[in-house]
C-alpha cells in the first residue's frame, strides 16, 4: 500500500473472483429454480454426486458452507427426502450423509440443462480459456491450500 495515497497496487482479487461467480450462477440460477432447488442445496448434491457419501464436516469445507447453516440445510434436504443421515458403526458420534434416489433422479433430470448451460458459457469464453481456465483454478486451490493461514477469519 502506498501510504501517502492510501492506494493498494493490486487488484482485488476476491471481488473479482466473487464477480466471476455471480456471473455464472446467473447461468445456472434459472435452472435450479425451475427444479426447487437452492443453490446450496445443489452444491451438496453435485458433491455427493462427484464423491459418494461424505460427512458433513467433509460437505461443509468442500462446500463452503459454515456448519450453522449447514445444519439447516441438511435437515430441509432430508424432510425434503434429497437425503439420508446415518450413525457410523464404528463412531455413533459421527453421521455420513448420502443422496437418496430422490435426489439423483433430481439430478438426473436437471443433468441436460445443466450441460447445455456448461457448453453455453464454454462457447462464450472458448475451449482452449476453459481448459487453461479450470487449470488455474485448480493451480490456485492446491497452491493457497497447501499454505494455507493458520486461522480462517470470514466464518
Amino acid at each position: 500500500m502506498n501510504s501517502e495515497s492510501g492506494k493498494l497496487s493490486h487488484r482485488n482479487l476476491p471481488l473479482l473472483l466473487l464477480q466471476a461467480r455471480e456471473q455464472v450462477i446467473a447461468r445456472f440460477r434459472p435452472i435450479l429454480n425451475e427444479h426447487g432447488v437452492t443453490e446450496q442445496q445443489w452444491r451438496i448434491v453435485r458433491a455427493l454426486i462427484d464423491t459418494g457419501p461424505l460427512e458433513p464436516r467433509e460437505i461443509g469445507e468442500l462446500c463452503r458452507i459454515s456448519s450453522p447453516s449447514l445444519a439447516g440445510v441438511l435437515s430441509r434436504m432430508e424432510d425434503l427426502g434429497y437425503i439420508t443421515r446415518k450413525r457410523l458403526d464404528h463412531d455413533q458420534r459421527r453421521l455420513r450423509v448420502s443422496l437418496t434416489p430422490r435426489s439423483r433422479e433430481l439430478a438426473g433430470r436437471m443433468a441436460p440443462q445443466i450441460e447445455a448451460t456448461y457448453r453455453d458459457v464454454e462457447t462464450l469464453i472458448g475451449t482452449e480459456f476453459s481448459t487453461r481456465f479450470y487449470q488455474a483454478l485448480d493451480q490456485l486451490i492446491g497452491a493457497l491450500a497447501a499454505r494455507a493461514p493458520s486461522r480462517s477469519t470470514d466464518e
